[in-house]
């Protein structure tokens, strides 16, 4: 079996010196101890050094691995090509972009899909500051119960308008109280300049109720209690403190209960030049609106040399707040108390006769009673309806 096989390998050398100038490499003698006789081949080109064998790859391995006793195998009688005659294959030629035609022809297709980028509408420019008008609605008017709430003929009182719905008004309108949440209550009648005075006794405050007393502006918020905004100034029962701007601070030595009768003084000298500017109202889709022509606010503005202080049983408490705001200022009362508790009663006092009108007003000028205020009516002139250009005054 040794001869043939070395009979074919001969033939197959016999064959590959037919083609190469170069001697094969012998092979050596196969290994008696393995049934499956393994060689490896070693062809030297004619343009490949001896010194560096090429192996065969993975493929040429596993059939020269077959069974021995088979024809002469095709692999080694397959001639080889020189390494010279190989070469790398031509990459194929980049091509340019193609530029894009310019047409002068009237016949271009273009789309009629009206889903197309949207027209953009130019943003409307804004009015000039002359025509820029600021409107504020007037749910409740004074005009509109000027008979039943406020006249030349009647005293001052508390408001029917000028008060929270939960607060309940006595039948000669001096008293007032309250239920659950803090709500406010202010006179008919209010003051812009000059010094003046008026007096609340506290008749119930019960085991949870509480006050807080003061002055306020008609820009008071009805549904909070005095000193709640910028707007109003309290004095409070608990401690004793003040409080404007929802902010309490120390002020008096200890505060006030049942029983107790508080004083209230304002002074605003020349008040009136520091007013803001009565609103203009108009009619505006069947509703009465506050305006203004600049179209914003007006700030309000300090009075120098004013000042609010509060008495409690006549004995001045000290000065509470310097240099309040410019305003029409009405006595005011808010209540509060616990849900299923009574309500915290209190009753005003307009003068003439106090209960306790101090003698001493520790040099601050003595004040008239609230009782001399004149009937003002409302700082209102109505015109309209605006939406056809009319103007009028209504009384």
């Amino acid at each position: 079996m040794d001869d043939n096989l070395h009979s074919n390998y001969a033939d197959a050398d016999a064959d590959a010196d037919d083609h190469s100038s170069d001697a094969p490499t012998p092979l050596p003698p196969p290994n008696p101890h393995h049934h499956h006789h393994e060689q490896t081949l070693t062809l030297t080109p004619s343009s490949a050094s001896a010194s560096n064998p090429i192996p065969f790859d993975d493929d040429v391995d596993d059939i020269i691995d077959d069974d021995d006793d088979s024809a002469t195998n095709p692999i080694l009688t397959r001639k080889q090509k020189p390494l010279s005659s190989l070469s790398t294959p031509t990459p194929p030629p980049i091509k340019k972009p193609a530029k894009k035609k310019t047409t002068n022809s009237v016949w271009t297709y273009k789309s009629t899909s009206r889903k197309g980028k949207k027209k953009t509408k130019p943003s409307p420019s804004p009015l000039p500051p002359e025509d820029t008008v600021l409107i504020t609605p007037v749910p409740r008017f004074p005009s509109d119960h000027r008979s039943s709430d406020d006249s030349p003929s009647l005293p001052i009182s508390l408001s029917r308008l000028h008060k929270a719905e939960r607060v309940d008004l006595s039948d000669d309108r001096l008293s007032a109280s309250s239920s659950k949440g803090y709500r406010m209550v202010r006179a008919t009648r209010g003051v812009l300049a000059g010094h003046w005075y008026f007096e609340i006794k506290v008749l119930r405050l019960g085991p949870t109720g509480h006050a807080r007393l003061g002055w306020a502006t008609e820009k008071g918020d009805l549904q909070a209690p005095v000193g709640y905004d910028g707007s109003s100034y309290g004095y409070r029962d608990v401690d004793g403190s003040r409080v404007h701007r929802a902010q309490r601070e120390r002020y008096g030595a200890e505060g006030y209960g049942e029983g107790d009768v508080i004083g209230f003084y304002l002074g605003m000298p020349d008040g009136e030049r520091y007013a803001p500017r009565p609103p203009h109202l108009v009619w505006y889709k069947g509703q009465r609106y506050m305006y203004n022509t600049d179209g914003k606010d007006e700030s309000p503005k300090v009075v120098p040399g004013s000042e609010i202080s509060f008495f409690k049983n006549g004995v001045c408490q000290g000065t509470a707040f310097k240099d309040i705001f410019g305003g029409r200022y009405y006595p005011a009362a808010s209540m509060y108390t616990m849900p299923n508790e009574p309500n915290c009663e209190v009753r005003f006092n307009f003068g003439p006769d106090f209960d306790f009108f101090p003698e001493n007003f520790g040099g601050r000028q003595t004040p008239r009673p609230m009782s001399d205020v004149p009937y003002h009516g409302y700082d209102d002139k109505v015109e309209g309806p605006v939406e056809n250009g009319l103007s009028e005054k209504v009384n």
